[in-house]
């Protein structure tokens, strides 16, 4: 039950793998990020007083999405190199005869990926969740200048009855919320009957009081102009604050605020709360790849299956993803419970490396 038996072994190991986990994950991206910039540098260019510096912010926000992404892919291949390489130099040959079994091997692995899912949790609550939600504003506004409000909602729709209202920017939270760029539709059975349109909204306690006010009255053709008017007594705040929240975009504690309004409010929260959970199972998945990949470091090298056992492992660990996906998508629909969603995975491609490794090295 001795896992690490050497230190001097165990370094050498943990240090091999991060190195080439790291070497792969920024070969990734960077390959990732010129063609997806490729792609999106015409869109870019395209407002009016864009350049160079607008295609670096875009890299900033769009590099971290990349790196959480292919993180857990960066490790199942650095798994994978690094054991094949140990097995080609006979390495593991070595260590066997020495008395180590196929898990006190691994071990070193396993908690070096346990830092680098720790790295990768990290990582995605200070860095990936603002930069989602600031590239997804920064798109909604097709790459003009970004909104200065960190939590501001763009474009937001809401029904009242028959009237549709329509804010271009929605910020604050509760009974702070301002709106911008405001229209209403206010519409009968027949049609619409006239248009509201204000500079801006704040919220009252009994209603929406509008300043800078233009309405027109569509069957009379006429146009009128208020300095304020008060409207929607029976809007509420949340109807503009809980559309459209993403997990993605979202920190695990303002997800989970999000969550507890969405239920106050009525609203179904299943794939929120699957994206919570996700949140920890997701970065937990680079523990997993050790264990998948680990059939390419058995086996004699000089039996010409190296290469046959390195597919074995990236298959293992890219079915991993697979299911993952499935299960996360079979969550967001309801079809699954979230934290079955979230964690089946996880545990079943656990239980199957450790199948497969026990089977075959134990």
């Amino acid at each position: 039950m001795d896992f690490f038996p050497s230190r001097t072994l165990a370094i050498y190991m943990a240090k091999m793998f991060i190195v080439r986990t790291l070497a792969v994950l920024a070969l990734l991206v960077l390959v990732l990020q010129a063609l997806d910039l490729l792609g999106e540098s015409g869109k870019i260019l395209a407002y009016e007083g864009n350049g160079e510096a607008e295609l670096w912010t875009y890299v900033s926000l769009r590099a971290p999405q990349l790196v959480a992404r292919f993180l857990p892919f960066s490790v199942l291949l650095g798994t994978i190199i690094t054991l094949a390489t140990l097995n080609q130099n006979s390495e593991v040959v070595s260590m066997k005869a020495g008395g180590l079994s196929a898990h006190q091997i691994l071990a070193p692995l396993i908690v070096a990926s346990m830092g680098v899912a720790l790295f990768a949790f990290v990582f995605n609550e200070t860095l990936v969740a603002p930069a989602t939600a600031r590239l997804s504003q920064w798109e909604k506004v097709e790459f003009g200048p970004i909104p200065a409000e960190s939590n501001i909602r763009t474009n937001v729709w809401v029904k009242d009855g028959n009237n549709l209202i329509n804010a271009q920017s929605v910020t604050g939270r509760g009974e702070k919320v301002v709106l911008r760029d405001i229209t209403i539709y206010n519409r009968t059975e027949n049609g619409l009957k006239n248009l509201l349109q204000g500079e801006e909204a704040r919220f009252t306690g009994s209603g929406w009081l509008l300043t800078d006010v233009t309405q027109f009255d569509v069957s009379t053709g006429t146009e009128e102009k208020k300095a304020e008017l008060v409207v929607g007594d029976s809007i509420r705040p949340d109807q503009f604050t809980l559309t459209n929240v993403s997990a993605d975009s979202l920190s695990i504690f303002a997800l989970s605020t999000a969550i507890g309004e969405l239920e106050r409010a009525g609203r179904p929260t299943m794939s929120l709360k699957a994206g919570w959970w996700h949140k920890i199972s997701g970065p937990m998945s680079s523990i997993l790849m050790p264990l998948l990949g680990a059939v390419a470091a058995f086996g004699l090298a000089r039996s010409g299956q190296l290469f046959l056992r390195a597919v074995i492992g990236m298959a293992l660990g890219f079915a991993y993803f697979v299911a993952d996906n499935f299960a996360l998508a079979m969550g967001n629909i309801g079809a699954y419970p979230p934290i079955l969603a979230a964690w089946a995975p996880f545990l079943l491609f656990f239980l199957i490396g450790e199948t497969v490794l026990v089977r075959t090295e134990e």
